[in-house]
C-alpha cells in the first residue's frame, strides 16, 4: 500500500520526512525511493529542484546514494538505530527491528555496579547490585553496536521479567506504567568517546593487536519515573557508524 506524505514546501520537509521512514525502517537498504515526479506529488507539487536539493542532503549524509537506472537507493550503511530509538520505531511502526537486522550475544546477569557513572545515574551505592542486560546488534549480520541497561532493584521489582534470561517481548518502560501508573521519562541522550575494553572490541568482532587503544562513540540515557531513576542505557558503536542524534 502506498504511504502518502504529508504536504510541505521546503527541502527540509522533503528530506527529514525520508530520513525518518530509513530512520524507522520504513525503508530498508537497497530499496528504491520514489522518483523526482512522485516525491513531488507526494509533497503537494513542489518543486524539482526541491526535491533535488532533498536528495542532496541525504547524500551528504550517507543515506542514500545514486544507482543508475534504480534511481535513488537508501545506503548500504545506514544510521545505526538501537536504543531509545528503537523505543521510538516501536511506538511509530511497531517494529523491533529494520529488514536486515537482528541482535545476538543476549546475556542478563545479576551483578554489583562500581562504574562511577551509572551508580550516579541510578542513585546507586558503589557495589550495589543490579540486572545488567547486554546484546550486539547486527546489520546484514555484521555487528553494529552493543547495547547495555542497567536497572536498579526497584525497578526489577516491578518488571521482574529483566532478570529473566529471555528476550523482552515488551519493552521495559511500557510494563512498568502500566504496573505502576507512574509515567516514565527518557532523560536526554549524551554521545561522549573513550577507548573500547577488550569485551567490547570482541563483541564489535575488532581484531587488534594486543594493548591497541581503538576509539569508539558511545552514548548513554537515563529513564525515570517522577520519584526516582529507573534504567540507564549504553550503545557502543562500531567505528565509523553513523548515528542518530535525536533526544
Amino acid at each position: 500500500m502506498a504511504y502518502r506524505a504529508p504536504a510541505g514546501r521546503g527541502y527540509a520537509d522533503v528530506a527529514a520526512y525520508f530520513r525518518e521512514r530509513i530512520k524507522n525502517g520504513d525503508l530498508a537498504p537497497g530499496d528504491s525511493l520514489p522518483s523526482v515526479g512522485e516525491i513531488r506529488e507526494q509533497f503537494g507539487g513542489v518543486a524539482a529542484k526541491t526535491v533535488s536539493r532533498a536528495l542532496g542532503v541525504l547524500k551528504s549524509e550517507g543515506l542514500v546514494t545514486s544507482r543508475g537506472a534504480l534511481g535513488t537507493v537508501v545506503a548500504k550503511t545506514p544510521m545505526v538505530i538501537t536504543g531509545t530509538d528503537r523505543l521510538d520505531r516501536m511506538s511509530k511502526n511497531g517494529k523491533r527491528y529494520a529488514p536486515g537486522e537482528t541482535s545476538s550475544g543476549h546475556q542478563v546477569i545479576r551483578r554489583s555496579v562500581a562504574d562511577p557513572e551509572i551508580c550516579t545515574a541510578l542513585e546507586l551505592e558503589p557495589h550495589d547490585e543490579a540486572v545488567i542486560r547486554i546484546r550486539v546488534f547486527r546489520q546484514d549480520g555484521s555487528p553494529t553496536s552493543v547495547g547495555v541497561s542497567v536497572y536498579p532493584p526497584h525497578t526489577v521489582s516491578v518488571v521482574p521479567e529483566l532478570a529473566e534470561d529471555v528476550r523482552m517481548t515488551d519493552q521495559f518502560d511500557k510494563l512498568y506504567a502500566e504496573r505502576t501508573g507512574r509515567q516514565v521519562v527518557k532523560g536526554q541522550r549524551v554521545a561522549r568517546a573513550r577507548h573500547a575494553s577488550q569485551d567490547e572490541l570482541d563483541s564489535l568482532e575488532i581484531d587488534t593487536p594486543p594493548q591497541s587503544a581503538v576509539p569508539v562513540v558511545y552514548t548513554t540515557v537515563t529513564f525515570h519515573d517522577d520519584d526516582r531513576p529507573l534504567g540507564y542505557w549504553e550503545d557502543v558503536y562500531i567505528p565509523g557508524a553513523q548515528i542518530p542524534m535525536g533526544n
